[in-house]
């Protein structure tokens, strides 16, 4: 116990410092979670839709007929809540949550676990990512809300 009330003493730049770097780790840590928990990448994403799970694009129809994830269901943010039957039978299965850019899709994360959902993920970087990685889009509405 001496020796590390000397080392601070003697060190008060570096013993801040790492002070400092922890409280932002649990700062990041608690706005994540609060953000709707769990984020996944493209190729995580692309397994669990092959394995089952139900892929939610929850941006505005134009933008979804324009383009959207392969066998994507399209239940626009505003209508989610009125909406989130159709989807019952994913409540306790894996439901990967995407939008625009991720921000929104935070949000309908959110209210489907409010809802009782017990497995919801977000595509981390929404749709950009998706296109930044070369990943397919098919065009048109061949789900829409089923």
């Amino acid at each position: 116990m001496n020796r590390l009330l000397e080392y601070t003493t003697n060190h008060p730049f570096l013993v801040a410092a790492a002070a400092i770097l922890f409280i932002l780790t649990l700062v990041l840590e608690f706005r994540q979670r609060a953000r709707g928990g769990t984020s996944i990448g493209a190729n995580d994403a692309i397994r669990l839709a092959n394995s089952g799970a139900a892929v939610l694009d929850i941006r505005p129809s134009a933008e979804y007929q324009a383009g959207h994830i392969i066998d994507a269901r399209n239940i626009p943010a505003a209508e989610l809540a009125s909406r989130a039957d159709s989807l019952k039978k994913y409540k306790d299965k894996p439901v990967v949550v995407y939008c625009d850019n991720g921000f929104a899709s935070a949000a309908a994360a959110r209210a489907l676990r409010a809802q009782g959902f017990t497995k919801v993920v977000t595509l981390k970087g929404g749709l950009q990512s998706w296109r930044q990685e070369n990943l397919p889009l098919v065009k048109g509405d061949s789900r829409k809300g089923k």
